[in-house]
């Protein structure tokens, strides 16, 4: 068996509003707690009309005060749209809240187009070293004894767990040489998963945090009581990609029927590559797929996504993915 954690992203709903995202958002952290997942983890995203965890930091301590055990983070925070120390502040006070239960993952993508970017007001024109060096500079703040003048207070001595997020090599490259463990975004960017973690085991160098690499993939689950309910509540995560590529953002839709034989071939063909990452279907079929991506990655650890519209049927969906924890684990991939 290998841990099974949740990533949130707060959708929002069509037909509903941001209030209601986070009382889903905290219903479904207190049912992942009940049902032995091993984190919860919100993404800092802007100007998505259907994601509601901007304010990630606060969404995350909401969720943490409405819980008691279950590992919550940031999956993750986009560095280079913030100061690190502000990051270490904002993160030192949650650790100091809810200690021992706080994950930090941290990307270097802005999370945003580039006008919503430069509305971040970070400067835009720096250079390829940059998100490397903030990471050291973060990971200073919160050492026992940092290099540094400025002390983040809260944060310094707390030694908040850090991860490095990535749906490219870059970030397999980082993360092994840092020694931090690695979260691969394959539930929406497969396409170099396999040669990103051979690069990051191959080439990881220990660290006082991680003593050997550990590597936790993106997943999607779209489970049901049988495989037609789980493909019908697939499609509206279908219709969100669709519309995300295609540049018309929007709130999540709800599911479909038939959606599939109705969109054009090259969007079918984007949505294949997309859920190559992922299983639906029954508990039975959804056994069977999340065996086969284990067995083939050799993941140490999953980060489940189910983006479904029904609050109640994605509920349904985690807790069936919950009674299928009994995923062999497996060797550390070759």
């Amino acid at each position: 068996m290998i841990p099974l954690s949740v990533l949130d992203l707060s959708p929002i709903l069509e037909g509903s509003d941001a209030a209601q995202s986070f009382r889903n958002s905290l219903d479904l952290a207190q049912h992942a707690e009940r049902w032995g997942f091993n984190r919860f983890w919100l993404a800092e995203h802007h100007g998505m009309p259907g994601i509601a965890s901007a304010a990630t930091a606060v969404l995350i301590g909401h969720v943490a005060g409405g819980t008691s055990r279950i590992r919550v983070g940031a999956g993750g925070i986009m560095l280079p749209n913030h100061s690190p120390l502000v990051i270490a502040e904002q993160f030192g006070t949650l650790e100091s809240l809810y200690p021992g239960r706080i994950d930090l993952g941290l990307g270097r993508a802005p999370g945003s187009d580039q006008i919503t970017a430069r509305a971040l007001r970070r400067n835009l024109e720096s250079d390829v070293d940059s998100f490397p060096r903030d990471v050291m500079e973060l990971r200073d703040y919160f050492s026992k004894a940092p290099r540094q003048p400025v002390r983040a207070v809260p944060g310094t001595g707390l030694e908040v767990p850090l991860w490095i997020l990535g749906s490219s090599l870059y970030g397999a490259q980082l993360a092994a040489a840092l020694g931090l463990p690695y979260a691969f975004a394959s539930h929406f960017a497969p396409g170099q998963m396999m040669q990103a973690i051979e690069i990051y085991r191959n080439t990881f160098k220990p660290s006082p945090q991680l003593a050997q690499p550990y590597v936790m993939l993106g997943f999607n689950v779209f489970a049901a009581d049988t495989d037609e309910q789980a493909h019908f509540q697939a499609t509206s995560m279908q219709q969100a990609f669709v519309n995300l590529r295609s540049g018309r953002p929007a709130r999540l839709q709800p599911p479909q029927a038939g959606y599939l034989s109705q969109i054009a071939p090259h969007e079918r063909a984007m949505l294949e590559q997309v859920l190559s990452c992922a299983a639906i279907g029954s508990p039975e079929t959804v056994r069977e797929q999340l065996a086969d991506f284990v067995t083939r990655t050799g993941a140490d650890e999953l980060m489940i996504t189910s983006q479904i519209y029904d609050h109640a049927a994605r509920l349904r969906s985690y807790e069936i993915t919950a009674e299928l924890q009994q995923v062999p684990a497996q060797a550390a991939f070759r």
